[in-house]
């Protein structure tokens, strides 16, 4: 089912936005070898020192001994020294990646009680996902809290945030290649944005105050609705998104359920199950697993193994997002 469209209509942009070369970067060629790097961000979620939208409290709300820390929902006091100082992004440059092809930026946000180098590029092997999949596309994937059960946003609450950290991811990656000069193409490339479990939380923030609106070609979550269903709703219904997936387990079926019922509500018309494409032009989508399927493995092994590998996949071979 197609959605009838409350915002703008479908933008047309992501076949321009999406090449790298020009002039500048004329002798490009693939690369041989696959790059991974864990880099430090000045524009990363943490650490954070602002406040929580949604309470207009500071964020690190906890004094003791001289520390200072947050006091989660369910994790109890995270101390800032600890859990909240990991300012790096991963970057992955798969092998076969061709500057002068039609390209993306696949974006994604882990969930809670991980690290970047144990759960996403070990244990979901995202890295070797996007790899597998065949898409001209280079990966990004921030830290967030550290092994904590926290989906706290840090930085990614905040107005412009997200759009500033793809523009210096966009300076990382070109000087990973070697090349300044490809940075201003990799700050034009359409965004994937997948999330997993807590994940939703940036991603909820990123999508609808992160400033980088135009470029996001479509939203992939992972088991991950687990709240802010009226901003994923606002964004969805009024932001041009090209598409939106949701593939769920019991844990998040009430989230995900409420989410559909505010798109309802608002006239928009969405699939559930795989019908039709999840990933054709302004596809809604929604996929229940019901109680099958395992939460934490759900990165490798869902309605079929490997679920990002096979959405990355699909858009590329469909041609979503100027691919």
């Amino acid at each position: 089912m197609r959605r009838h469209r409350a915002g703008r209509a479908l933008r047309p942009l992501f076949a321009g936005l999406a090449l790298l070369a020009g002039a500048a970067t004329a002798d490009a060629v693939p690369i041989g070898q696959s790059i991974t790097a864990l880099v430090p961000f000045a524009t990363a979620p943490f650490p954070y020192d602002g406040i929580v939208p949604d309470t207009g409290e500071p964020f690190l709300d906890v004094t003791a001994g001289g520390r200072r820390g947050h006091a989660a929902p369910r994790g109890g006091v995270y101390w800032a020294d600890e859990t909240y100082t990991d300012d790096r992004t991963l970057l992955f440059i798969p092998a076969g990646f061709d500057p002068q092809r039609p390209a993306a930026m696949v974006v994604y946000f882990h969930g809670n009680n991980a690290t970047l180098e144990y759960d996403v590029l070990r244990r979901q092997r995202i890295a070797e996902q996007l790899q597998r999949s065949g898409i001209n596309a280079v990966l990004a994937a921030p830290q967030f809290a550290i092994d904590a059960l926290d989906s706290s946003a840090g930085g990614f609450w905040q107005r412009g945030a997200f759009r500033a950290w793809l523009g210096e991811a966009a300076d990382r990656f070109a000087a990973m290649l070697g090349d300044t000069r490809l940075a201003p193409g990799f700050d034009r490339l359409p965004v994937i944005l997948a999330a997993y479990s807590g994940g939703y939380l940036p991603a909820a923030y990123a999508l609808t105050v992160g400033g980088a609106d135009p470029r996001i070609c479509g939203a992939i979550l992972f088991d991950a609705v687990y709240g802010e269903t009226a901003l994923f709703a606002d964004w969805i219904t009024g932001r041009g998104v090209s598409f939106f997936f949701s593939a769920y387990t019991a844990s998040s079926a009430g989230a995900n359920n409420e989410l559909q019922a505010r798109l309802a509500e608002a006239g928009i018309l969405y699939a559930r199950g795989l019908a039709r494409s999840p990933f054709d032009p302004g596809a809604i989508t929604f996929l229940s697993l019901g109680g099958g399927v395992e939460h934490e493995d759900f990165l490798t092994r869902a309605w079929r193994p490997d679920p990002l590998q096979w959405a990355l996949s699909e858009i590329a071979a469909r041609g979503t997002c100027g691919l």
